[in-house]
């Protein structure tokens, strides 16, 4: 007989500059970042038991991006979704810290030109937010277009990134 591998899923609540932060993990490994009324946010009860063991690493980098000490992330993560979502995800990371890309950009860096409305539906669905910066996408326009953490923190945390005081939103 066999058995099937069970999974271990906790999760911790956290504060920022933008509200409580959920942070999940899988077997350990961190997999969810959602943000407070977070567009796609999974259900409460599949963030497992609470429990902030696995999340010391992630809550240290966290603060220190947020006092400006940190700009490139350096954490394990267990991102679930469709093979073109990952490699959608793969490409924010690699969008420099202050710096934003269109979805048109991001498109064509995986090969797909005129994908852009999906890439947009997979940087929506970005399961760990800030860290997988899927805020530094922007419309062709330059315009803040969609953010699941809402426009007014995607606004925030690019105005953040460039150093803008005031939070008004640079001009891409």
């Amino acid at each position: 007989m066999t058995t099937t591998p069970t999974t271990t899923r906790q999760h911790t609540v956290i504060d920022s500059p933008y509200g409580a932060l959920t942070l999940v993990a899988t077997d350990g490994v961190l997999s969810g970042l959602y943000m407070t009324g977070q567009r796609h946010r999974p259900p409460e009860e599949t963030f497992g038991v609470s429990d902030a063991g696995p999340f010391d690493e992630a809550a240290r980098q966290l603060d220190a991006y947020f006092a400006g000490e940190l700009r490139e992330f350096g954490l394990p993560l267990e991102l679930a979704g469709t093979p073109f979502q990952r490699s959608v995800w793969a490409e924010l990371v690699r969008i420099p810290y202050g710096e934003t890309r269109t979805y048109g950009e991001l498109a064509d860096r995986l090969g797909k030109p005129g994908a852009s409305r999906a890439v947009g539906l997979a940087n929506g669905k970005n399961p760990v937010g800030i860290i997988v910066p899927c805020h530094r996408v922007i419309g062709a326009s330059g315009s803040l277009t969609g953010y699941g953490g809402g426009l007014d923190r995607k606004q925030r945390l690019l105005a953040f990134e460039r150093g803008t005081e005031d939070g008004a939103p640079a001009l891409f």
